[in-house]
């Protein structure tokens, strides 16, 4: 893996501290795609997304779901197991688990529920108004010298 000096881009940048937090978090990360557990992150329109992550085995009791500082923490934590099982061949994993991802701006999550095994999350990006791009008229006027006083 390549390693990239962004130093260079801190020194000549001011008020984007989160865009270089995000790309050290991003370059520093696993990039292992069987990451655990397995997740789909999904476009359901033009400013919503939906998380669905597989989280056989757990309850909603087991989970726990966070949005802060522009991060969204999802944790799975089982509680141990008293009985005393034989197992042949064990491929569900219940290990816990702790997922990070991070959140645009005016993204907000909006909804979670879980449904045959997937937990799914629901997201949204909400642009304020005054953020918005707006069409600005163009006034006219019957000619540049009638608006100067002499």
């Amino acid at each position: 893996m390549r390693n990239y000096d962004l130093t260079p881009l801190y020194r000549s940048t001011v008020g984007f501290d989160r865009l270089s937090n995000l790309l050290d978090s991003v370059m520093s990360t696993n990039t292992n795609p069987n990451s655990y557990p397995p997740y789909n992150i999904e476009k359901t329109g033009d400013d919503s997304y939906l998380i669905s992550i597989a989280v056989a085995g757990f309850t909603q009791d087991d989970l726990d779901i966070e949005a802060r500082d522009g991060q969204l923490v999802i944790k799975g934590r089982k509680p141990e197991e008293k009985d005393e099982r034989t197992y042949l061949h064990r491929g569900i994993a219940s290990r816990a688990f702790e997922m990070r991802f991070e959140l645009a701006d005016h993204v907000r999550v909006t909804d979670a529920h879980m449904e045959n095994g997937l937990l799914n999350i629901a997201a949204i990006r909400e642009v304020p108004e005054a953020l918005k791009p707006r069409k600005i008229e163009i006034a006219k006027s019957p000619s540049i010298e009638a608006t100067v006083e002499v």
